[in-house]
Parts: structure tokens; C-alpha cells; sequence
């Protein structure tokens, strides 16, 4: 069963130099209020897995502008700026992966897979140091799971075992990340007794959850 504390309490267990997953597609379905405690706490060095960086100075942004990432491994970075320029000043290394196979390499650490063959890649700068195989005459890339040190997520109900619930769009990355890190930490807007949740509604099951924190948004995005 997962403890549940406070905000700060559970960012605390973020170390300098830890790698950290974070869900959400431009802010949707990130836990902001997670981030937002993290950033202020002065971490450095950080390896973050993410689809994007949101915004300037809002969702992961907050990281970006408080100096904690090192490595950044992401789909895209363009909706804020400032990641880019941290970029071609040498502060922030960054690593551009396909949304589909960023999404695969971490399902594939989930599932303790290998890896992933895909064609996505092939002939272009994403193919370079990797290897190439060939199956009933075409290409595909092996692309490598990506696990963390850390998963933080968002959902909008859990029960006190830590089974899952997210609203509409919310889950997009979080089911996948919260089965490929080593400590799951769950930003969710409302904590249930057990039994208080249908089964067929849980999207993640609470085994793979290891501590629950109250958000305060209140409003599952």
C-alpha cells in the first residue's frame, strides 16, 4: 500500500542527479503541483523523460527555469523557448525522440522487453548510433527501453492502495511511465477508501505505485 504524504516530503526523495520521468502533453495531465515543489527545491542535474517541456515557466518549464535538468529526452521542445536556448548555450543536453517511439521505449521497460524495432528514424539523424536490423527485407531501428529513477504522475482519483483513475486525455503518458521507474509518486486531486472505485474504471493498478500526494489544482487537468 503506498504512503501518502505531503508535497514536500515525497519531492524530497529527488536527489540531485536522479532521473525522472514526468507525464503530460503540454501541461495536460502533468502534475504541476509536483513540479512546482521540485523546482523550488534546488535540485540540479537532473535527467528528465518527458513528450515536451510545456511552457515557459509553467508545467515542466518550471524545471527548465530553475536550472534542475542537465539531459532532456523529449519529442519536441518548441512550445518553450527557453529550452531551446539552453540548448545552444551547452546548459541543457537534449535528446529529440519520436513521440511514438518515446512512447514505445518507455512501454518497453514496463514490459521488460528488450527493446523496440521500428522503421521511424531510418536514414535520418535519429538513426545515428544505432543499431539497424533487418526483417523480411526492411529496415528498423532497435530503440532501447528507457527506465528512471523516478515516475511522477497525475491522476485524477486513487483509493488508498493506489489504484488509479485519470480523466479523458489526462493519462496520455502517465499509465506507461508509472510501470518503467523504480519510485512511482502520484500528484491525484481525490484520495477514496478502498472499495469506493468501480475495478473497471482503474486504469493503473496501485502495485505499481509507491506514494500518493494530494494536488491543488482540484481540477484533474
Amino acid at each position: 500500500m503506498p504512503k501518502i504524504l505531503s508535497q514536500k516530503e515525497v519531492m524530497g526523495k529527488v536527489t540531485d542527479g536522479s532521473s525522472v520521468m514526468i507525464g503530460g502533453f503540454m501541461t495536460c495531465g502533468t502534475p504541476v503541483s509536483l513540479v512546482r515543489e521540485l523546482a523550488g527545491q534546488g535540485v540540479q542535474n537532473l535527467t528528465v523523460i518527458c513528450n515536451d517541456t510545456g511552457l515557459q515557466g509553467d508545467g515542466i518549464g518550471m524545471l527548465i527555469s530553475s536550472d534542475a535538468v542537465r539531459h532532456l529526452i523529449a519529442s519536441h521542445i518548441g512550445t518553450n523557448p527557453e529550452t531551446g536556448q539552453k540548448m545552444i548555450e551547452g546548459k541543457i543536453q537534449v535528446e529529440l525522440v519520436p513521440q511514438g517511439t518515446l512512447a514505445e521505449r518507455i512501454r518497453c521497460a514496463g514490459a521488460g522487453l528488450g527493446g523496440v524495432l521500428t522503421p521511424t528514424g531510418v536514414g535520418t539523424v535519429v538513426a545515428e548510433g544505432k543499431q539497424e536490423l533487418q526483417v523480411d527485407g526492411k529496415t528498423y531501428l532497435l530503440e532501447k527501453p528507457l527506465h528512471a529513477d523516478f515516475a511522477l504522475i497525475k491522476a485524477w482519483k486513487a483509493d488508498r492502495k493506489g489504484n488509479l483513475i485519470f480523466r479523458k486525455s489526462t493519462r496520455n503518458f502517465n499509465p506507461l511511465m508509472a510501470m518503467a521507474a523504480n519510485c512511482v509518486i502520484v500528484e491525484v486531486d481525490e484520495i477514496v477508501e478502498v472499495g469506493e472505485i468501480d475495478p473497471d474504471e482503474v486504469v493503473t493498478p496501485g502495485v505499481f505505485v509507491d506514494f500518493l500526494t494530494r494536488g491543488s489544482n482540484g481540477n484533474g487537468q
